[in-house]
């Protein structure tokens, strides 16, 4: 393989630095926007090429000493090596350019970036691996285990659950999940202190005194208990069993938690009200609010559609993912129009992504 020199003009989604060399894209991991590296070519398609970093020859002054041992051989962590203020900054832009090249949005209202308060020992939780006496997690670009003693973006509980995993004399092979007191079978937010910061966006975006509240892909009601106070009725639905059986553990009488799958959101709505009370605001010019918070994959298109046939007057889309949203916002704004965007930094030193965008009928 070649080895080429290389000026970085941006750094891609996923976290890689993104240079031009004989007309052709090429992606080098580790390198940040204004630097000249070099590299070496690993992988050639037609479109781009792949490369690895072998030598920073003029730096940026964003560049700062990774904290982790392990960084640059794990697959968890992107952007160690950037300082905190400029990951900020480059998750920010590329939210926007994600909204504009792939959801095709011109004038997008991107807020400023919300940012976590801990730039390390944040993670509530992790999944380890074990195979043949090896405990950690994967390395980069490969399904080979990297040995791991500690993990600097977890907290102490975790690492602490960590060392008493690795000290256990005969360790079975397989997937073990370490956490710092959240219950078991609920999904929760890893980063504690931007999911909170995330619930208080959502509520100061909904106005008060609304009818109906459906809260899509809810889990344990993380927003549905956070807006009782400003809607008649809550409808939460998830595919989660053990998710919505938390749910009803503390609803209300004008909670309901249905147990669904989203592609039938319409159905799953409709079994949130009496047989004798029809949902009075679904596709109605009522005051009707829906939040949505996909996984990865973002809307399948029987969502997309269905959440156009319901025609909410409000639509919080809750994503993890920049261009999965973008795809989705491009079909939506045809009934939609976007009121802001927000990105949250839910995972720094990572190259993930979470954002919250405010959608009002345009009908």
């Amino acid at each position: 393989m070649r080895i080429v020199d290389l000026r970085i003009e941006d750094v891609a989604f996923g976290g890689k630095g993104v240079a031009r060399e004989q007309g052709k894209a090429v992606f080098v991991p580790y390198a940040i926007e204004g630097e000249i590296v070099s590299a070496e070519i690993v992988r050639e398609k037609k479109q781009f090429a792949e490369a690895e970093l072998v030598e920073v020859k003029q730096g940026s002054p964003h560049r700062v000493e990774p904290q982790c041992p392990y960084f640059r051989r794990c697959g968890g962590c992107a952007y160690q090596h950037i300082r905190y203020e400029h990951q900020l900054a480059i998750k920010w832009r590329q939210v926007r350019d994600a909204l504009q090249r792939i959801g095709k949005l011109k004038d997008v209202p991107v807020r400023p970036i919300v940012p976590s308060p801990k730039q390390y020992a944040y993670r509530n939780r992790i999944t380890v691996h074990a195979q043949d006496g090896v405990i950690g997690f994967f390395q980069r670009d490969s399904r080979r285990l990297l040995d791991i003693e500690h993990c600097p973006i977890s907290r102490e509980e975790v690492n602490r659950a960590l060392a008493e995993l690795r000290a256990r004399p005969h360790m079975r092979d397989g997937h073990y999940t370490l956490r710092a007191g959240s219950e078991a079978r609920v999904f929760a937010q890893t980063n504690e202190e931007v999911a909170d910061a995330l619930r208080d966006l959502v509520v100061d975006l909904i106005s008060p005194n609304q009818e109906v509240l459906i809260d899509a892909y809810c889990g344990a009601g993380f927003f549905a208990k956070a807006l009782l106070g400003k809607f008649e009725r809550v409808i939460g639905i998830d595919w989660d069993k053990f998710a919505i059986a938390a749910a009803r553990k503390s609803a209300t009488a004008k909670e309901t938690y249905i147990a669904a799958d989203m592609e039938d959101v319409e159905a799953a709505v409709s079994a949130g009200f009496p047989a004798d009370s029809p949902p009075p605001a679904l596709g109605t010019s009522a005051p009707t609010t829906l939040i949505v918070d996909p996984p990865a994959t973002g809307l399948s298109p029987n969502v997309r559609k269905a959440i156009v046939e319901l025609s909410p007057t409000t639509l919080i889309y809750v994503s993890c993912n920049p261009p999965t949203l973008a795809r989705d916002l491009r079909e939506l704004q045809e009934k939609f129009a976007i009121e802001s965007v927000t990105p949250l930094d839910m995972f720094p030193q990572t190259a993930e992504i979470e954002a919250v965008v405010h959608l009002q009928s345009s009908r």
